[in-house]
């Protein structure tokens, strides 16, 4: 049972309004949060919060025989923070979160460009407000552009930034990868350019507005391929689970199941080849060097993936191993996140809830030698903090004044 109620993190005293919500917000959030900021997550009670609350089943039980409003969806990235229950329709509720912008760091939001100038909760009024605050816009496409006031979601993120068009068979149709991953990376890219922000700030007192597109970052991580295509003018193709600039580089079958290898250059090849009994491969010119390897891709591998098929997962993998090519399992879930890496490494936590069962999470992987990552609270039941942020902002003077730096 993880507990870590006297850990210091290393944005302790560190304070976010988190008016975000679903994935790309969430995950910024919770990786501020672990990292020792204190989260105010703000929810709409009268639609039943975060809508990812209701992406269930399955949720975590309530105590009582039932299931609470955790789904797992919204468990992934909610934990550590503050549930407060906030209408920016109220006028009191806008006061309150006036009130604790007042006292915040970090403003992060994820409504449609313009979506919360009518409530004063913009990045314009705020920061003429507070000059201080970071403040931190995610939306599908950005403030910009032609595609602005469109909706944005992960699926169509993938579709439009290109990352579809690569992922899946060679033979079949375009494919989304198996996790929100375009939210993922989005929420990661805002929570890199939110502690630069916040380091300038500290530097000179001046905050900012950093902003993202969901769009923006999926084709930021196009990465390779990308760069293939810019620099060659040649559109890249579906591989299924192959490499484009390097082979062999992929999975294969066994007798048994499947294998990963992933041979990272010519020295490694030969080896590998001396395994399979297949020395001549390794001499023979259109597979001696790795460029040479991607011309004569189709002829190679069905030559390995003869030699592999006959043979049993456990006997590639130690003789590889001892040959040091690399080469590796293909995990299901259950046997990734029960293994002894990922115990070792603290990949799955416990953390405790008042009055119910503690819930598993999937572990931060980030290791601190001095400020570790710690695991505060459970995931929040909706506006669990009201009471907490009351006592908050009695308690806490505004970091800064209206119009000024404090």
């Amino acid at each position: 049972m993880t507990d870590a109620s006297e850990a210091r993190g290393a944005l302790d005293g560190v304070v976010v309004l988190d008016l975000s919500r679903i994935l790309a917000g969430p995950t910024c959030t919770q990786l501020l949060a672990d990292l020792g900021a204190t989260v105010w997550k703000i929810e709409n009670p009268a639609t039943g919060g975060d809508d990812t609350r209701a992406w269930g089943p399955p949720y975590a039980p309530d105590g009582r025989g039932g299931d609470s409003d955790l789904s797992a969806y919204f468990m992934s990235a909610n934990r550590n923070k503050h549930s407060v229950a906030a209408d920016l329709a109220d006028p009191a509720d806008r006061a309150m979160l006036m009130d604790l912008a007042a006292r915040a760091d970090i403003v992060i939001e994820n409504f449609k460009p313009d979506g919360l100038e009518r409530f004063g909760l913009d990045a314009e009024s705020l920061r003429a407000a507070y000059p201080g605050l970071v403040y931190c816009s995610i939306s599908g496409y950005g403030q910009t552009g032609p595609n602005r006031d469109k909706p944005g979601y992960d699926l169509m993120a993938q579709g439009w930034g290109g990352i579809m068009s690569l992922t899946g068979a060679p033979d079949g149709p375009p494919m989304k990868v198996g996790v929100g991953i375009a939210d993922v990376m989005c929420g990661m890219y805002a929570c890199v350019g939110i502690l630069a922000a916040l380091r300038h700030r500290d530097a000179t007192g001046e905050g900012q507005h950093v902003e993202i597109g969901l769009v923006d970052s999926q084709m930021a991580w196009l990465i390779n391929e990308g760069t293939n295509y810019l620099t060659s003018g040649k559109l890249p193709r579906r591989r299924g689970n192959a490499h484009p600039n390097i082979v062999p580089y992929e999975v294969f079958a066994v007798a048994d199941g499947h294998v990963i290898v992933a041979v990272g250059n010519d020295a490694q090849f030969v080896r590998f080849c001396d395994f399979l009994g297949l020395p001549d491969l390794a001499a023979d010119p259109r597979f001696a060097t790795n460029p040479a390897r991607l011309e004569h891709r189709e002829t190679l591998i069905p030559v390995i993936s003869e030699a592999l098929a006959r043979l049993p997962a456990a006997a590639v993998t130690e003789s590889l191993e001892a040959r040091k090519v690399p080469v590796g399992p293909v995990h299901t879930v259950d046997q990734a996140l029960g293994s002894e890496q990922a115990r070792a490494r603290e990949m799955v936590v416990e953390v405790a809830r008042p009055d119910a069962p503690p819930v598993r999470l999937l572990g931060n992987p980030l290791k601190f030698s001095a400020t570790p990552v710690t695991y505060r609270r459970a995931p929040p039941a909706l506006g669990e903090g009201q009471a907490a942020l009351g006592r908050f902002l009695a308690a806490t003077p505004p970091k800064q004044d209206s119009g000024e730096n404090d």
